[in-house]
């Protein structure tokens, strides 16, 4: 398995597919965005309903990257919890990142109900659960922090949320009712058809292959074609492709692998995840699981699948499963895919300032109500010259030592946790 791709479900069940073209020749425009995930088409759509003219371009398909890899998860918030957020930026700052992230979920479903897109919404909340005892002292933290910043969270004990997970191997969850699962590649094509509805041009496999800046306007050079913009977003995060001209902010790349089950039958259905609600764990080495439209169980954790390990992640997805739901013991997996996440050292997402333009990245596993804010608030910023609408203050420049090491450090971390994890006997 050497493709990131590999047989992924949201491929196989994505039912929106916005018209694609190559760019060729020349195009001028008030914005050009490179990358078409949820940060790019949420800032293109934004920026055509301000009037402005925009042109987008994909090196590959839409939702290629991590939004079309992404679990599906529509989380309020961070991986951080408030008081760290506030120990990084301030509390002034943090309070206020929390705040506007804390809406995130209510503009992704707000956007998927205007706009009709068919991505298998389901708002029943999210639940944070404690894979050992010892992980109900971390949600306890989260839960109070949360609670003292107004979100409706609630800790579960252990047989509550036994109940809603359905299986033995929870020992307490955090309940969060904002957020909720969709089809996460199909809400990225679809951002992408309603950007194209709204009048902006988007291009797929046409990758951006040098960069300039002239005395008031940037040149993006694709194979066939260029691009003449006043304004610039780079929403590439981590799947971003050299370009002449331009160096990519460093980050961590953290691979995360998923597979799916078939659907499954009613009775098994109905004994799982009853309410319907996402779930990921409180390991080191964290897992996720949750239920698709049609009833198909899709577990995941942290790995690549493009390395002598992935026969050591596959082992322990088909361990993992059995142990959270006996009844689906040997049940095959009929999707396996993977992507990658985009860290920064401190866990927070980034906005790093170029002349007339930024980068937006590191949403370090959250991107869906992160790019989706992020996107629109840029385009909001850019258009109007108002820096004070963004959701944190912007950067001049992101460096991280020894990425690469820390990726692979990762990478070893989860490869041999799961070599040992889940065992019988």
């Amino acid at each position: 398995m050497t493709s990131e791709s590999t047989s992924s479900l949201w491929q196989n069940t994505c039912r929106e597919n916005p018209s694609s073209s190559v760019l060729t020749g020349e195009v001028s425009a008030d914005l050009a965005i490179i990358g078409g995930g949820y940060t790019g088409c949420s800032a293109a759509l934004k920026a055509r309903e301000m009037g402005a003219t925009v042109c987008l371009i994909e090196a590959e398909t839409f939702g290629h990257g991590g939004s079309g890899r992404n679990v599906g998860l529509a989380n309020a918030g961070l991986w951080l919890p408030p008081e760290d957020i506030n120990a990084r930026l301030g509390p002034k700052t943090g309070a206020q990142l929390s705040q506007a992230l804390a809406m995130a979920p209510d503009l992704v479903y707000g956007l998927i109900e205007h706009h009709d897109i068919a991505c298998e919404p389901v708002r029943n909340g999210t639940l944070h659960c404690a894979h050992a005892p010892s992980g109900m002292a971390d949600l306890q933290r989260r839960a109070e922090q949360l609670q003292a910043i107004g979100a409706p969270v609630q800790l579960l004990d252990k047989a509550e949320a036994q109940a809603r997970v359905g299986s033995q191997q929870v020992h307490g969850a955090l309940f969060d009712p904002r957020a909720g699962t969709i089809q996460p590649l199909a809400y990225a094509r679809g951002l992408a058809r309603a950007a194209q509805d709204a009048g902006a041009q988007l291009y797929d496999h046409s990758p951006a292959t040098a960069l300039s800046r002239g005395k008031a306007e940037w040149l993006v050079t694709t194979p066939k074609g260029r691009i003449q913009a006043k304004h610039l977003l780079m929403a590439t995060n981590g799947y971003a492709l050299p370009i002449a001209g331009y160096q990519a902010p460093s980050i961590v790349h953290v691979n995360y692998f998923q597979g799916a089950t078939a659907p499954l039958p009613p009775a098994i259905r109905s004994q799982i995840l009853p309410g319907q609600e996402g779930c990921w764990d409180s390991a080191l080495v964290m897992s996720s699981w949750r239920m698709d439209q049609q009833g198909r169980l899709v577990i995941g954790a942290m790995g690549a699948l493009d390395h002598f390990g992935s026969k050591i992640h596959h082992s322990w997805l088909i361990r993992k499963l059995a142990a959270l739901f006996p009844a689906l013991a040997g049940t095959p997996l009929e999707s396996l895919w993977f992507g990658r996440i985009a860290m920064t050292s401190e866990h927070l997402p980034k906005i790093q300032k170029l002349t007339d333009g930024y980068v937006c990245f590191g949403y370090s596993g959250r991107g869906i109500g992160p790019g989706t804010l992020f996107g629109q608030q840029v385009a909001k910023a850019l258009l109007s010259g108002d820096e004070t609408a963004l959701p944190l203050p912007v950067c001049t420049n992101h460096s991280l030592p020894f990425a690469g090491l820390r990726g692979a450090y990762y990478e070893t971390g989860a490869t041999l946790t799961h070599l040992i994890k889940d065992r019988i006997g």
